[in-house]
């Protein structure tokens, strides 16, 4: 199997702080997140639902979109989030 890499975006219960990141296993990465493990961002602010991700064949271009999704703004991160998952429900439950 083809290993898959995904950029994503996490955020905490009241939806208020954003968390954009990229990883090769988004079930651990996530779960790393709501233990509050590998990172102060995410364990200061509670970071534990994930809201938005995309997949990549390649690291490459996953880095290169994790890059460009951070530099913008946080007005369109909210679009992207709401275009693919309008209720801001917790999508690792589907993982």
């Amino acid at each position: 199997m083809k290993r898959q890499y995904y950029v994503y975006i996490m955020t905490n219960r009241y939806n208020t702080v954003l968390y954009t990141g990229v990883t090769s296993n988004l079930a651990r990465r996530v779960h790393e997140h709501r233990l509050g493990l590998k990172g102060r961002f995410a364990s200061r602010y509670n970071i534990t639902k994930l809201v938005y991700y995309e997949v990549f064949a390649d690291p490459v271009t996953a880095i290169a979109r994790e890059k460009q999704l951070k530099a913008g703004s946080r007005q369109k991160k909210i679009d992207l989030i709401n275009g693919m998952n309008s209720e801001w429900r917790d999508l690792a439950e589907e993982l």
